[in-house]
């Protein structure tokens, strides 16, 4: 049902039972295990899919780095600022080892 490098992949699928009896095939959730890694200093122009093809050579491999960040939703990770904000914060998150 999901491509083998889905974070999806290995993940059990159930039966369940909607209110009107129907039943329906559905993923089970999925546990975000810890992952070990390296912080990496993310710049303005930064993407998830960029950091995962810099790291990896394969940018669908950015759910790794969402996952090694506990990140709900992938976007969460990056904030938007500007270089010449003296108050900018540094980001880094973590790239998990191949």
């Amino acid at each position: 049902m999901f491509l083998k490098t889905s974070r999806y992949a290995n993940t059990p699928q159930i039966q369940m039972a909607l209110p009107d009896g129907t039943q329906i095939n559905a993923v089970q959730l999925r546990t975000i295990p810890s992952t070990p890694g390296d912080l990496t200093p993310v710049t303005s122009n930064d993407r998830l899919d960029v950091i995962a093809y810099r790291m990896y050579s394969d940018a669908t491999r950015y759910w790794h780095v969402a996952d090694a960040n506990s990140a709900l939703d992938a976007n969460d990770l990056l904030v938007q600022w500007l270089a010449d904000d003296e108050n900018a914060q540094q980001l880094s998150i973590v790239v998990p080892e191949t």
